[in-house]
Parts: C-alpha cells; structure tokens; sequence
C-alpha cells in the first residue's frame, strides 16, 4: 500500500462523492482547495447532476465520471467520500467497478468492511482523514 504523501503526489484526478454546491460546506471548500493545488476534480452528486461545481460538471454517478475521462485514456485516482460512513460500501464497490486507485474517507468517516474489500481488489485506502489536511501537511514540510 501507498503512503498517503505517495497518494498524493502520484495523482491528478479526484472524484469528489458528495460534493456540495455550498461554499461552507467541507466539501466545497475542500474541492476548491484541490483545484488550486493542480488537482481535477471531478464533482460526484445525483442531486446536482448536470449542474456545475467549482467550473466542473457534476455526474450522477462515478461511473458517469470515469466514462467522462475516457477518451482521453485517464482515469479516476481518488474517490474522495464526503458520504456518512454507512454509505461507503456501493461507492467502494463503485470504485472497484471503475478501477480508480484509491478509496479515500474523510474525518470521520470509517468503514472496515468497505475498506477490506477496495483493498482485496488492489485499492489504496485513508480512512479518517481529511485530503486538505494531509496535503497542507505535505505542502509545509516540504
């Protein structure tokens, strides 16, 4: 398994499940930081599919956002979960589905059983912590 600062520095594309269209919200703020930090951001949530987030368009579906990507031959790196906890297995298992390369859970946020099974099918996995944090963290010492 990757370390997280590994995680970090070998990706570019974040699926955020859970984004929200409100700028107080950890999501948002959390997506916009990503941006600006050279990250794409892929916003995941059914409620405001079709709609934009932070200048991206929101699919319904990580499906639907790996489909997006390839064209180009990309694909989804992070699946970033801002979902309650009991909510993680169908999006790990949606990850495993568009083989993305880490399961990533927010503060929080912890599922064994989700994480097992991204695991068992070769996923990173962070549970418990929050992506702005780690990479603020990685950002002041280096």
């Amino acid at each position: 398994m990757r370390t997280i600062a590994q995680i970090l520095e070998e990706s570019t594309t974040i699926a955020i499940v859970g984004l929200s269209t409100k700028p107080d919200r950890a999501s948002h703020e959390v997506g916009a930081y990503l941006q600006q930090h050279g990250y794409r951001i892929l916003p995941v949530n059914p409620q405001y599919a079709g709609e934009t987030i932070l200048g991206e368009p929101v699919f319904a579906t990580l499906q639907d956002a790996a489909a997006s990507l390839a064209d180009s031959g990309q694909r989804i790196d992070i699946v970033d979960c801002f979902r309650k906890s009991e909510d993680i297995g169908p999006i790990a298992r949606d990850a495993i589905a568009v083989g993305a390369g880490c399961l990533w859970m927010q503060l929080e946020i912890e599922n064994q059983v989700a994480a097992d099974l991204a695991r068992a099918a070769g996923l990173d996995v962070v549970m418990n912590h929050c992506i702005k944090i780690e990479h603020r963290s990685l950002q002041a010492s280096a």
